[in-house]
C-alpha cells in the first residue's frame, strides 16, 4: 500500500529535528503531499486521518493517532523474552517507591532504573542512594520501572531493522572503535524474528560490555524512533513498514 499523504508533527521549536527533516524530504521526493500538525490537533481529533495516510510524530502524538484510527497502542517490550540470553545482566520489574525504600539508609545495592512505559516520566539513570531521587522531582513512587544491575558499556549502537534486513547500524555512545560482534548480533536478530515478538520494523540497541560481550541495551518499536546517522530513504521506509503493520490491526472506522 502506498500512502497518498503524510502528516508530520510540528514540535513548535522553530526548527525541524533530524527525524522530521529526513521524513519530510523523503516524502516530498516521492511526491507525497506533507501536512504539518501540532499535538493540539491530535488531542482535538482535527486531523483527517485515514488508512491511506502516513503519520510521524512523538509517542504521545502517535498514540493519539492510533486511538483515533481504532488501533491499540502496542505495549513497550524493551527486553523481549527471546533475547534474554543477550542481556548479560540481571533485569527485573519494580516500582519507583520500592527501589527508593531499598536504598534508604544506603543499605541497598545501586540499580539502573527507567520507566516501564513509553511515556517516560524521567530519564533512565543509576540510583545509588536515596539522595539520587531528588533528580526526578515529584514522579509518582507508584511508577512502574525496569531495574537492572549497573554494567559498564564501552560502546552503544542502534541497529535499524526493516523486515529481515539490517538497514543501518549507528554508533551513538562510547568508543566507536568498540564494534559489535556481528555473529552475535545476527544470532540475536534471528531469535527475535523467529519468536514472533519482533514488529515489522524496529530499532534495537546493542552495546559492547567491558567484559567484551555484545549485549542487548533495549529494543525500540519502529513507529516513533529516533534517527542517528541512518539515511532518509532507509529511515522513511522503516517507519512506513511499521505504520502499515499497525494499520492492519485496526478494529473499526476512524472516529
Amino acid at each position: 500500500m502506498n500512502f497518498a499523504r503524510a502528516f508530520i508533527q510540528d514540535l513548535g521549536t522553530g526548527s525541524r529535528g533530524r527525524e522530521e527533516h529526513l521524513v519530510m524530504n523523503e516524502c516530498e521526493a516521492r511526491g507525497i503531499p506533507v501536512t504539518r500538525f501540532t499535538i493540539k490537533k491530535i488531542h482535538r481529533r482535527q486531523l483527517p486521518l485515514a488508512v491511506d495516510a502516513f503519520i510521524a510524530g512523538t509517542v504521545d502524538a502517535m498514540h493519539g493517532a492510533m486511538r483515533q484510527l481504532k488501533i491499540e497502542p502496542p505495549a513497550p517490550e524493551y527486553y523481549p523474552p527471546s533475547l534474554k540470553p543477550f542481556l548479560y545482566r540481571h533485569i527485573w520489574k519494580s516500582e519507583l517507591g520500592a527501589l527508593e525504600h531499598r536504598l534508604l539508609g544506603d543499605g541497598g545495592t545501586p540499580a539502573f532504573a527507567k520507566p516501564a512505559s513509553r511515556a517516560k516520566s524521567f530519564t533512565g539513570q543509576v540510583f545509588s542512594s536515596h539522595d539520587d531521587f531528588w533528580t526526578i522531582g515529584g514522579v509518582s513512587r507508584r511508577e512502574e520501572i525496569w531495574c537492572s544491575e549497573p554494567v559498564e558499556w564501552l560502546s552503544e549502537w542502534r541497529v535499524y531493522v526493516n523486515g529481515n534486513e539490517v538497514v543501518s547500524i549507528d554508533h551513538y555512545s562510547g568508543d566507536p572503535a568498540r564494534t559489535l560482534d556481528r555473529k552475535a548480533l545476527d544470532e540475536a536478530l534471528a531469535l527475535y524474528r523467529s519468536s514472533g515478538e519482533a514488529p515489522a520494523a524496529y530499532g534495537i540497541d546493542f552495546g559492547v560490555l567491558a567484559s567484551g560481550e555484545t549485549a542487548l541495551v533495549e529494543a525500540n518499536d519502529g513507529y516513533s524512533l529516533g534517527a542517528y546517522s541512518i539515511g532518509a530513504r532507509e529511515y522513511t521506509d522503516l517507519l512506513f513498514a511499521r505504520w502499515r503493520e499497525l494499520l492492519s490491526t485496526r478494529h473499526g472506522p476512524p472516529t
